[in-house]
């Protein structure tokens, strides 16, 4: 055997262990036990995963995405999917994450434990895809089970994996790894076909969740390794030369990123959920940033204090220039070891550069960092640290048993954090408690646990957790504009309003700040004020069903009933099933003794809630003056057979039998 040939043959061994840079290779073919350990993959995530078919929706986010969304409530429809591809709801677009929810929504309705369990079918799916991947790229066959594993595993998975709101991770991860997949099929036999199933795949990624737009910069990393078609360390202009055709390859998948992101961030900043560069300086961004990568880092090694939110904070110098030697220092060996060691800087590139659009240096929303950011950027840590386990053993074969034991012992650590924090995923109340035991003063943690207190009937409670919220952060508008929902539904409106002017003062754009100014100031007797609340909430939506309603009652009030049915009837005509618009609009038209159509707005709020006693006595009243007094005997009956101690009622069914007993002698 020839020299060169037996070169070639060393380096192409050399893919499993790391060593000089291997030519391309033709994909190894699958064997049984590869299948083995897809089995065993599968097993070991489910049996760590299993415990989410119990978890409920989260009062965070989930709301929006699924249990109060009108559109995704309404399951697969012509017009829902219409509207996920036109919509920027939520400051992002994502049509296929939309779709998804509506389709859960139609094979299982609002069985939370099935919403969470196809989202652990996708990441299953995701963790093969990416094992098949990297054997197929590499043909090593234990590296790429191992970081498929750690990525599968970790316990800074579970935010994206347990959180209903975050399907666009798993979603998103899905269509990422088969987009890899695709690539390194395109690049074993290049073809118009293979390209455009590389193309498919990373747009329908790109429509389940914009943060992958940096895909083509990884397919250029995976290009110069494990897939040999460029080298960087080669000398400059080979290395220019032969990586200009990849980028020129590459120009359709870069510019659907430059779209995609381009469309995101303006829906992030219409929405105002990007932060104005005063609200946080560059200085800070940088600072968060950068200590930011350091503790992710810190997370993926030692996984412990993990929160659904991490408050934005003030970073102190010394942490940042800790943070900056360690970046420099690690990035530096990376890049020394470039040449004989590719893997190490590919896969601390990957992480490095997956990172930058959630890194924070274009602030969206107010947290400092979110485990659910590592989804794809810890794929670049654990590719660097199966490899270099692997070389280390393919140099010394007598640690090959230390090293997979440690391995295993890992990986089951990992999985038993994972299990153990899943718990906390199970409810709102233990997910934001488990918050602030974390992290401290949490307005975050604060607000959710005043949504769950008021949905309870708490609303001391829950007035206390918003007052908490809005001392943390005197900004947060969702906050103030809660304070004063509950401090109108405790009758006292005029202390409400100086809480609205806050929450507007900073997010003019909160409809229901606006609504609820309109009602608190009605409810303190200020209708002008209050007609003008309603109508600039109408002016930013002109068919909401609330204002419209406020608007209406405000008019009556100012003794304008013709404007005031006006609005009234469109209230209605929004939102049929709302017995309360019914009955207001029954209770105008009854003033303006147009009883037969009172008694049909009436009779659609006994339909709607047959139990209220009120829309009973009413719907009775109407009919008696239309002379059908046995409808009206039925309905004052019912109303005190709910309510036996209703004068209203009683006396009115006295007064009906009175008038039938009359009517045959007229």
């Amino acid at each position: 055997m020839s020299h060169r040939r037996q070169t070639r043959r060393s380096r192409a061994a050399a893919a499993n262990t790391g060593g000089d840079r291997p030519p391309a290779r033709p994909p190894a073919p699958v064997r049984w036990i590869d299948v083995a350990i897809g089995a065993v993959l599968v097993v070991a995530t489910l049996l760590v995963y299993a415990q989410v078919r119990t978890h409920g929706f989260l009062t965070h986010d989930d709301p929006e995405y699924v249990t109060a969304n009108a559109h995704v409530l309404s399951g697969l429809t012509a017009s829902g999917a219409a509207w996920a591809l036109g919509t920027t709801h939520d400051a992002n677009w994502f049509p296929l994450t939309w779709l998804s929810h509506m389709a859960d929504v139609q094979a299982f309705g609002l069985d939370a434990g099935a919403h969470h369990l196809v989202s652990v079918g996708l990441h299953l799916l995701t963790a093969i895809l990416l094992f098949a991947s990297l054997r197929r790229m590499t043909g090593a066959r234990w590296p790429a089970a191992l970081a498929a594993c750690l990525f599968a595993l970790h316990p800074l998975r579970v935010e994206s994996v347990a959180w209903v709101a975050e399907r666009k991770d798993v979603l998103s991860g899905f269509f990422w790894m088969l987009t890899l997949l695709a690539y390194a099929g395109y690049v074993g036999r290049p073809s118009r076909r293979r390209y455009l199933l590389v193309l498919a795949a990373f747009g329908l990624g790109l429509m389940s969740k914009s943060m992958i737009v940096t895909l083509p910069f990884v397919l250029l990393l995976v290009d110069w390794w494990p897939l040999a078609r460029w080298d960087p360390t080669s000398g400059r202009r080979p290395a220019l030369a032969s990586l200009a055709p990849l980028v020129r390859e590459k120009l359709p998948l870069l510019a659907l990123s430059a779209v995609v992101s381009a469309v995101t961030f303006a829906a992030q900043r219409s929405a105002g959920a990007v932060a104005a560069i005063d609200t946080v300086p560059l200085s800070e961004r940088l600072a968060n940033a950068v200590v930011s990568y350091v503790v992710y880092l810190r997370d993926m090694v030692w996984p412990t204090r993990l929160a659904v939110f991490y408050p934005l904070r003030p970073v102190g110098v010394p942490a940042v220039l800790a943070a900056t030697v360690v970046l420099v220092g690690l990035s530096a060996l990376a890049v020394r070891a470039a040449r004989r060691r590719p893997y190490l800087a590919v896969g601390w590139f990957w992480y490095l550069g997956t990172l930058v659009p959630v890194i924070g240096l274009i602030q969206v929303g107010s947290q400092s960092r979110a485990d659910r950011y590592t989804y794809i950027p810890s794929i670049g840590v654990a590719l660097a640290l199966a490899w270099a386990l692997a070389e280390l053993v393919g140099r010394r074969p007598r640690l090959k048993p230390v090293v997979a034991g440690i391995a295993v012992a890992a990986l089951a650590g990992l999985a038993l954090s994972t299990w153990r924090l899943l718990p906390f995923w199970q409810t709102s109340d233990a997910l934001f408690e488990h918050a602030m035991a974390v992290t401290g003063e949490n307005y975050v943690a604060e607000f959710n646990l005043g949504l769950v207190r008021r949905s309870e009937g708490r609303l001391g409670e829950a007035l206390e957790h918003y007052q908490r919220a809005a001392a943390i952060r005197p900004a947060y508008a969702e906050a103030q504009n809660n304070i004063a929902e509950i401090l109108i539904a405790l009758g006292r409106a005029p202390e409400a309003l100086p809480h609205l002017s806050e929450a507007l003062r900073t997010r003019p754009d909160l409809l229901d700040a606006r609504v609820n100014r309109g009602v608190a100031s009605a409810a303190a007797g200020r209708l002008d004020a209050a007609e003008s609340a309603f109508r600039e909430a109408l002016r930013l939506a002109p068919d909401n069903p609330q204002a419209l309603a406020g608007l209406g009652d405000a008019l009556a009030r100012e003794g304008r009933p013709s404007e005031a049915l006006a609005e009234l009837a469109a209230a209605v005509r929004l939102q049929p099933d709302n017995a309360q618009l019914h009955y207001n609009l029954g209770s105008l038209l009854a003033s303006g003794d147009r009883m037969s159509e009172a008694a049909g707005e009436f009779a659609a709020a006994v339909r709607l809630e047959p139990d209220d006693v009120r829309s009973r006595v009413n719907l009775g009243s109407a009919l008696a003056a239309l002379g059908r007094y046995d409808e009206a005997i039925a309905q004052f009956t019912e109303a005190l057979r709910l309510d036996p101690g209703l004068e209203a009622a009683r006396r009115n069914l006295e007064q009906a039998r009175a008038l039938q007993a009359e009517a045959p002698k007229r």
